[in-house]
């Protein structure tokens, strides 16, 4: 790439920036309870189903989200089939089995270790790619730190789309790896089941901390 096409780029980026937010400065207070506030975790579901072309949308916001170095590491699985979900009650604790199964759609949030050989493209300004090269560890903390961000990226996502979430955490890694990434060696982070959920399963909202429990402003 060009210095002067370099410099084009940037300068369209920058504009695009400014014209956003002279478009829209901040969410309205509706907008940030569905995704965040009086947002709630779903366990109970309702039979309506999560079109392809949701999941399309969905994956679309979510890869828009800010990685380090524009790594990209999540890989997700989307499991809406019954061979699916038996594959993947295998590695379910047995009290969220049903959770998985009742629900019209479970993401395997996973991360590729080898997501450093795509930096050429994610990243073509500048070849980061020996930063990860036989440095395993570095490699294994970047992605599975970006993977994490990007499964929370997800889940606000799904909530701006009108859907709702139920994280999960109770399964084996080694199980579902097993199972589903033996080819491409991917590794599994954690499981969002979501949908549209059946609300009356719902139980009060639990506690959250005050700032002044666990903020510093210094």
């Amino acid at each position: 790439m060009s210095e002067g096409s370099h410099d084009i780029r940037r300068a369209r980026a920058q504009k695009a920036v400014r014209a956003l937010r002279e478009r829209i400065d901040r969410l309205d207070d509706d907008s940030i309870d569905l995704i965040l506030r009086d947002a709630r975790s779903h366990y109970a579901w309702s039979d309506k189903p999560v079109s392809e072309e949701t999941l399309r949308a969905l994956f679309e916001i979510t890869i828009s989200g800010p990685t380090s170095m524009n790594s990209c590491p999540a890989r997700f699985v989307f499991v809406v089939s019954e061979v699916a979900k038996d594959r993947l009650a295998k590695a379910l604790k047995a009290k969220n089995i049903d959770k998985m199964r009742e629900a019209p759609v479970t993401a395997i949030v996973a991360w590729d270790p080898q997501f450093w050989q795509k930096l050429d493209f994610l990243f073509p300004h500048d070849d980061r790619k020996p930063l990860f090269a036989g440095k395993e560890k570095f490699a294994h903390d970047t992605a599975f730190r970006n993977s994490t961000l990007q499964g929370a990226y997800f889940m606000i996502a799904a909530r701006a789309l009108g859907l709702d979430v139920g994280a999960m955490s109770g399964f084996s890694n080694e199980i579902v790896d097993k199972e589903f990434f033996t080819e491409n060696g991917w590794k599994s982070n954690f499981l969002i089941n979501f949908g549209y959920a059946d609300e009356t399963a719902l139980f009060q909202k639990l506690p959250r901390f005050s700032f002044e429990d666990v903020c510093q402003i210094l």
